[in-house]
């Protein structure tokens, strides 16, 4: 399963303790905190960092200590980072600064301050589980999964405070119900759990991509994922991976995500165009492996250029490797495309050998540019 995926099951899949959340200032009753909060994330999303930090400087002289402004801390840190692996210079302070928020909303005993403390709480745990879980980290994804629950099953009972909230019981609706249905192994565990619903998973995940103050981008980026696995949907996934390169053109997450799914709809003159207006613009070495990748489809699928190709695919598989566990997704492109290129040339042995090591380091199998 993939990443995101894999964040879901797992605080599905486990019981656990929780505990009474506090805070100790409501900055998200402050409409002109809100709006400042809403642009600043929208510059970290963009890549605009020294603008965003203005930004949450200012907060800060109004809302000293207040956790929400460690969770902003924590993001601003994760995008400026990013790819965060686990000898990133910037994991300690992301790491600290999201565990600060976590603690900062149990020390205070105002019932009437939970809206906020349980949706800062949960967002920092959702980043942290997001790295963790990108950098195979599983001795720290298991305990902070597990004391998460609670956490999730108290976000149905304020969905009418905050959007956002929509965005955890979304994913809990949508994965409780698809991914039993995909491991039937799991149905006789899931009886133990509140039960989801698909339909109105998705709709949860639209709104919080339409209202949330903190998580817009990641419920679109949810949803592309979703569209383009489980609900085999490419045009859609195309659709809210364009709403976001849109919206946040500096992003080399979304930016990357995007061309793949022009990709892999065949779209090649409308990625290739795109590709060649943004690569000069970024020097991010994560960024520049995955357009290798891309290249590499294009020199094979559109020029029928096989020796490019093979050069663009050896490139970035030895570009990604840095990156470890966290570019297993773009390295097993890139072995799925030697291997067809064996299967042209009439190697079997080496178009085996490839798959092999591509289908080893993938999550979803299909999702191989094959077609």
């Amino acid at each position: 399963m993939d990443r995101k995926q894999y964040i879901i099951i797992i605080i599905c899949l486990f019981l656990f303790s929780g505990s009474g959340m506090e805070l100790n200032a409501q900055i998200l009753n402050d409409t002109s905190s809100v709006k400042d909060i809403i642009k600043g994330i929208d510059y970290v999303y963009n890549a605009e960092f020294d603008k965003a930090e203005d930004i949450f400087n200012n907060l800060k002289k109004s809302y000293p200590g207040h956790p929400v402004l460690y969770l902003l801390d924590g993001m601003l840190t994760y995008w400026k980072s990013y790819p965060i692996i686990p000898d990133s210079p910037g994991r300690t302070r992301f790491e600290d600064d999201l565990r600060s928020c976590i603690d900062l909303c149990k020390q205070n005993s105002d019932p009437g301050l939970k809206p906020e403390n349980l949706l800062a709480s949960l967002c920092a745990r959702g980043f942290l589980l997001l790295f963790y879980t990108d950098n195979e980290l599983n001795i720290e994804v298991f305990p902070l999964a597990t004391s998460s629950y609670s956490y999730v099953m108290q976000a149905f009972d304020y969905t009418t405070y905050y959007s956002d909230f929509d965005f955890f019981t979304g994913l809990y609706d949508y994965y409780t119900e698809v991914y039993p249905e995909e491991y039937p192994i799991y149905k006789p565990l899931m009886l133990l759990f509140k039960k989801g619903n698909r339909t109105r998973g998705l709709r949860e995940l639209n709104n919080a991509a339409s209202k949330s103050i903190f998580l817009k981008a990641e419920s679109l980026s949810f949803l592309s994922d979703i569209y383009l696995t489980y609900e085999n949907d490419l045009h859609k996934a195309t659709s809210y991976s364009l709403i976001l390169m849109d919206h946040y053109p500096a992003n080399t997450e979304y930016l990357s995500t995007y061309l793949k799914n022009l990709l892999l709809g065949k779209n090649y003159d409308t990625a290739e165009n795109t590709l060649l207006n943004y690569e000069k613009k970024n020097t991010n070495a994560y960024f520049k492996a995955q357009l290798l990748v891309f290249k590499g489809i294009l020199a094979e699928k559109k020029y029928k250029n096989l020796k490019d190709a093979r050069n663009y695919y050896t490139k970035a598989i030895q570009e990604l490797a840095p990156f470890g566990y966290f570019g297993n997704e773009y390295t097993s492109y890139g072995y799925f495309g030697l291997s067809r290129i064996s299967n042209y040339e009439g190697d079997q042995h080496y178009r085996k050998v490839y798959r092999k090591m591509a289908l080893k380091l993938s999550d979803f199998k299909s999702i191989n540019f094959d077609e």
